[in-house]
């Protein structure tokens, strides 16, 4: 990716190099198996997944100023810059509609972390917490995002993020609160299930918008880069996630959608530049 003339943004929040503040509170081996199975498929408040497991006594967010990144520190360098890239897409989107963009954080961690939602750990992969407007990545995941799932390239990393930042998008929408409760009146898994699948979707499509316009804008993309999201979204479905962990695959148990809808959600959004083509809740078929 062509990033040389993009900032930084300012809204990182570097938690490395520590426990990230919280305690070493046991968890059963059943609810670690769970999250280990689900973390990596992004979904809105996967840290709910152990945090609230734990008995309820979470460690509270801790509120930390942003901190300056090293100079060799490329890795955290680059994901803010995608950070800045999306708060410029998304403030000129919002500006044309006549709203005032909030920029999330994006916490830094390593191992675990507070945050809003519970406990926040490594397993979960990365995730948005609403309750406290944060995106959290443990970096390593990348390394996983290249061996474990076969999706290596900046681009792919950069869907990671965009993608996260579209639930936070969702929420300042007020999309999300609708849709919790329309799970809550659901009154079944399966229900509450597709309209999780909805939502991601939507965030696919979100991603995708924010990559059309940072291309036209500052053309970003190097040849063949699209690709590299389109394979991370396709290596995420929920379908073949399923194969992979468990041998099956069960659809009323989808939360995210299939490789095929994820790709083509965030095709969607990628081609047209439009955040109205990314209504996944009045789409009869995904």
């Amino acid at each position: 990716m062509r990033l040389e003339d993009q900032s930084e943004s300012p809204n990182i929040e570097d938690r490395r190099g520590g426990d990230g503040g919280i305690g070493r509170g046991s968890i059963g081996i059943g609810t670690l198996l769970v999250a280990l199975a689900a973390g990596y498929f992004f979904g809105v408040d996967p840290a709910l997944i152990l945090g609230l497991a734990s008995s309820g006594n979470h460690s509270p967010a801790v509120q930390r100023p942003a901190q300056k990144l090293a100079a060799n520190d490329e890795m955290a360098r680059f994901v803010a810059k995608v950070l800045g890239s999306t708060e410029v897409t998304w403030r000129s989107i919002f500006d044309a509609a006549g709203r005032r963009y909030q920029e999330p954080k994006l916490v830094l961690f390593t191992g675990a972390t507070p945050t809003a939602c519970g406990t926040g750990r490594s397993a979960m992969g990365p995730f948005y917490c609403p309750s406290d407007q944060k995106v959290y990545i443990d970096l390593a995941f990348y390394l996983d995002l290249r061996e474990r799932f076969h999706a290596p390239g900046e681009f792919a990393q950069a869907y990671v993020i965009a993608h996260e930042v579209g639930h936070h998008v969702q929420n300042l929408l007020g999309i999300s609160d609708k849709v919790h409760a329309a799970q809550q009146r659901s009154g079944n898994r399966a229900g509450a299930n597709a309209l999780s699948v909805r939502l991601e979707l939507q965030a696919d499509c979100f991603a995708g918008v924010w990559g059309h316009r940072a291309d036209s804008m500052q053309k970003i993309l190097e040849p063949g880069e699209i690709e590299q999201a389109l394979t991370a979204a396709s290596a995420i479905g929920d379908d073949r996630l399923q194969r992979q962990t468990q041998g099956q695959i069960v659809p009323e148990s989808f939360t995210h959608g299939t490789s095929a809808q994820r790709v083509r959600w965030f095709k969607r959004g990628m081609d047209s530049g439009d955040i109205r083509q990314c209504d996944t809740f009045s789409s009869a078929a995904l």
